[in-house]
């Protein structure tokens, strides 16, 4: 009897060891497990709810299946013209065989430095391999565009004028591939070497393109050159416009002068005519008194001019020391 209630004691304990070791284990919603017995996968669970295993030799592993991201760092790549860029791309990923990813890989952690290697390979040589238009337009759009800078100057000839002289031939070179065919080139890459991992990648996007500090220098220097042109052509049309302006201002000036030259002479000429005929009529009526208001009215211009006087017998001074002036 003692015997018997031992063994019930003994097969109680077990029994409760063994429920508290876990028989069971609760796989949850959007995960995966894999089952290791002693290093060897025995069962791998897709399906969430509540699973048996074997306890003490069980380990159980469990993966999300939901989507993950994969950020890398920025890569300075040059392109197939030898032109260097920033590269910063991303992807997303998820584990499409979980017996497979637990045996070459095992944890997330080691998930991500493979994906390390692997996209940024793909990526690089996608890149290295293309023009560096190919990587930075998505299409010939830009080829069609017709938008353009407009300068208004206030008058519609003005503004014509401007404008041809602003206007710029961009060209563009054709794009036969562009960055989203790029994107599918690394993606293709990238999934011929993910299977035997276990991975599966959905995509992979370059997220920012940048330029590298040559080349931004490169573009800088090449936007000041446009500047430049553009306000050089501002400051011929307005050198232009000054000399139109000038010219205007000339005729205009040269118009007036010759109208009032014109009635200066007229004027002049009625004076003279007028002055012509006092002086007829002064003389007419006493020619002497005339002779010498002529002269009185000389000497009073011409005198204070004279620094010496070499000799005055002359008839011009008649009426200062002559006898008639006496």
């Amino acid at each position: 009897m003692k015997k018997l209630i031992t063994v019930l004691v003994v097969a109680v304990v077990l029994l409760g060891l063994i429920v508290m070791m876990g028989p069971f284990y609760i796989l949850n919603e959007g995960y995966q497990a894999v089952v290791v017995r002693f290093g060897q996968i025995t069962k791998v669970e897709t399906d969430a709810g509540l699973k048996l295993k074997t306890p003490f030799i069980d380990n159980v592993v469990t993966y999300p299946k939901k989507i993950l991201m994969w950020d890398g760092d920025a890569q300075r790549i040059p392109t197939k013209e030898n032109q260097f860029i920033w590269i910063d791309a991303t992807a997303r990923w998820r584990i499409s065989d979980p017996a497979k990813f637990y045996e070459s890989i095992s944890t997330l952690n080691s998930a991500f430095g493979k994906l390390d290697d692997v996209i940024d390979s793909a990526v690089r040589t996608v890149v290295s391999s293309n023009y560096l238009r190919e990587a930075v337009r998505n299409s010939n759009d830009i080829m069609q565009s017709t938008s353009s800078e407009t300068f208004e100057t206030g008058d519609a000839e003005g503004s014509d004028s401007l404008r041809q002289l602003t206007q710029t031939d961009a060209s563009y070179d054709l794009i036969e591939r562009g960055r989203r065919r790029l994107s599918e080139d690394m993606l293709a890459m990238a999934q011929q070497l993910t299977p035997e991992y276990g991975i599966e990648i959905i995509d992979v996007i370059p997220r920012q393109i940048r330029y590298s500090d040559e080349l931004t220098e490169s573009v800088y220097n090449r936007m000041i050159k446009e500047r430049n042109q553009i306000a050089q052509a501002f400051r011929s049309f307005g050198e232009g416009k000054k000399s139109e302006w000038m010219g205007k201002l000339e005729n205009e000036q040269r118009s007036i002068l010759s109208k009032a030259y014109e009635e200066a002479e007229i004027l002049k000429g009625a004076a003279d005519a007028s002055a012509t005929k006092i002086y007829a009529d002064a003389y007419g009526r006493d020619r002497g008194f005339f002779d010498f208001w002529r002269s009185i009215e000389s000497y009073r211009i011409t005198m204070p001019k004279f620094s010496k006087t070499l000799s005055t017998s002359m008839d011009y001074f008649d009426y200062l020391y002559g006898p008639k002036g006496r």
